[in-house]
């Protein structure tokens, strides 16, 4: 067995493309963002210290490398920040794939709660059990980083996603750092939420109120892609902190929604906090004119955007494909072959035309029987 990305990561790209071209169609009356979509899938940007994106797609084990790292009889702990999301499930659901097929046994799944305190205590608990390899995204960069450079220091591999431990250099504290082009999945909602404003209206934006390297990078990406729309304006903006960020961003947006009465628009930073901006909206009764979008690929507001409600759109990640890499380099460091630093999977642009496509290509598994029923 060859474990490679190229040809599926190939053909879902294909396919993706195909979908979107169905989905952005030229319109004489509307905004068409086929080009720019396809332009930042192409383009992934950097890394945190201005890393070279390298595609998930390039990642390959050949078969006598997969029986080098089976013989080893290897074992991961998966370190979450935590474990609440449609995201972090997908997010898993690949790391295990990946683990599975190399023969590398999983001694110990945490979930910190988005408490950096209970990750530094996750990470102690962990290293009593000796494992080989660590899967982990910090809940904060700073105060988890010397908890994460004693796990290295005692030899456990650490591969990171979406962020890594502050002052942590990739092929010497740690193999590498896999993520979406975060900052394409805030472009491509900004291109969402243009389309769906015709180019014009009042927007507010909830974004993450952490030093996440995703989250912030999306925040980046939505504030350059909609700078191309000189007669939409960003009105406010307040940032969600958590842990109950679904419960925080209603109060946010129902406030927002009081204060700007002409509000056209609502960016929210993922799709737990924007379940909270879907909240809001309906509890306030919103026109449903009201445009949502966001990033990540979540059932409840997929649910809503098959219903043909309040969200338009999102900028998407790949997660299962995403922990399947990161798999696949937990068996490059016990080889002891070069990872690159970096690790990227291209941004997916989602809406309710091409949803039940774009579905497997974010989660690895077919759309859930209820997205289907409520897409007819």
């Amino acid at each position: 067995m060859n474990l490679q990305f190229r040809k599926p990561i190939h053909s879902l790209a294909v396919f993706a493309t195909l979908a979107l071209c169905a989905a952005y169609a030229p319109r004489a009356y509307a905004i068409d963002i086929t080009q720019q979509v396809k332009d930042i899938e192409s383009n992934p940007a950097p890394g945190p210290n201005g890393e070279k994106a390298t595609l998930a797609s390039e990642l390959k084990l050949t078969p006598e490398e997969i029986e080098k790292v089976k013989a080893k009889k290897a074992t991961a702990a998966i370190v979450m920040h935590y474990t609440a999301s449609d995201w972090a499930k997908a997010q898993m659901a690949g790391q295990k794939k990946a683990l599975e097929e190399l023969g590398i046994k999983i001694v110990a799944v945490t979930d910190a709660g988005y408490r950096a305190e209970q990750q530094v205590a996750d990470i102690e608990s962990v290293m009593a059990l000796k494992p080989d390899i660590m899967i982990t995204v910090p809940a904060e960069q700073s105060a988890t980083a010397a908890a994460y450079m004693k796990a290295a220091a005692a030899g456990i591999k650490i591969i990171f996603l979406d962020q890594a431990g502050a002052g942590m250099k990739p092929g010497k504290d740690y193999v590498s750092l896999v993520s979406s082009d975060n900052r394409g999945m805030g472009k491509v909602a900004a291109l969402l939420m243009a389309k769906a404003l015709d180019g014009k209206g009042e927007i507010a934006l909830i974004p993450h109120a952490s030093d996440l390297f995703a989250t912030v990078e999306r925040v980046v990406g939505f504030k350059e892609a909609i700078k191309a729309f000189p007669d939409i304006k960003i009105v406010e903006e307040q940032g969600v902190g958590g842990p109950n960020f679904s419960g925080e961003s209603e109060r946010i947006a129902s406030a927002m929604l009081t204060a700007h009465p002409n509000l056209n628009g609502i960016w929210a930073v993922w799709d737990v906090p924007t379940e909270g901006v879907l909240s809001a909206a309906r509890s306030v009764g919103a026109s449903t004119d009201l445009v949502i979008t966001t990033c990540d690929l979540g059932v409840n507001i997929s649910l809503d955007m098959a219903k043909k409600g309040y969200v338009k759109g999102t900028g998407s990640q790949r997660p299962f494909g995403a922990g399947y890499a990161e798999g696949i380099l937990g068996g490059y460091a016990l080889l002891g072959k070069e990872a690159p630093p970096y690790v990227v999977l291209p941004a997916l642009a989602v809406s309710r035309d091409n949803l039940l496509e774009a579905w497997p290509l974010s989660n690895g598994d077919q759309a859930p029987e209820i997205l289907v029923k409520a897409m007819k």
